[in-house]
């Protein structure tokens, strides 16, 4: 993910910068936890262009005739934008702006697009989130712990999604746009709404966003 300014100078932050350049690997280095609004700084930071990048990966899938990896990277985008509006909530609610320095997404071809996001996406899943929850558990701020986990169960499920559409992708060329399903609440995304209720944040399924 992008870098932010250089007053949220955590290595969480560095870590988030080299992924965003497309030279993150995922045992480079891992997030050290600074403060608690420092790291929903660079949550804020990484979904705000971790929704254009995904939008630029749907125009590729495109391009190159994978309509439902398009549909899943642009589920995805609606995502991390619910991820991204979380997560600026807490920000103002402790006081602060949220900030994010939007880069232009490097964009390669499908396959290569769906390994970064799996990337990406498991770096956020085992690394990021969990570090950045457990110093917002030390803080008791219970709003970052609820933004912080809805996105961490949201990005795993995304992990699976990208891993199976890159398993599948040669079965996958010339392939229509599909509905996935996006929970307007926590950004939880499923092909499958077999669910009365979000399983992350008991959303009722009936108001979960349609995207194709």
């Amino acid at each position: 993910m992008p870098h932010v300014k250089s007053i949220f100078r955590a290595l969480s932050i560095v870590s988030l910068a080299a992924w965003a350049m497309g030279a993150y690997s995922v045992g480079a280095s891992a997030a050290t936890s600074t403060t608690t609004l420092q790291n929903m700084q660079a949550a804020f930071n990484g979904e705000s262009n971790a929704h254009m990048r995904y939008l630029a990966f749907a125009e590729q899938a495109d391009r190159e005739n994978y309509g439902e990896v398009a549909s899943l990277f642009r589920a995805a985008a609606r995502a991390e934008g619910v991820h991204a509006s979380n997560h600026a909530q807490v920000i103002k609610g402790m006081g602060a702006v949220p900030q994010a320095k939007l880069e232009s997404p490097e964009v390669k071809s499908t396959r290569e697009n769906l390994e970064a996001a799996i990337k990406g996406e498991t770096y956020e899943r085992d690394i990021m989130y969990p570090t950045f929850l457990k110093q917002a558990r030390r803080d008791g701020n219970t709003d970052a712990v609820r933004s912080l986990d809805f996105a961490k169960t949201a990005e795993a499920e995304h992990a699976k999604l990208y891993t199976r559409s890159l398993q599948n992708l040669d079965q996958l060329k010339g392939s229509k746009s599909t509905t996935f399903f996006v929970c307007p609440t926590c950004g939880y995304t499923t092909s499958e709404p077999n669910f009365s209720n979000c399983p992350s944040c008991f959303t009722p399924g009936e108001m979960f966003e349609k995207v194709s």
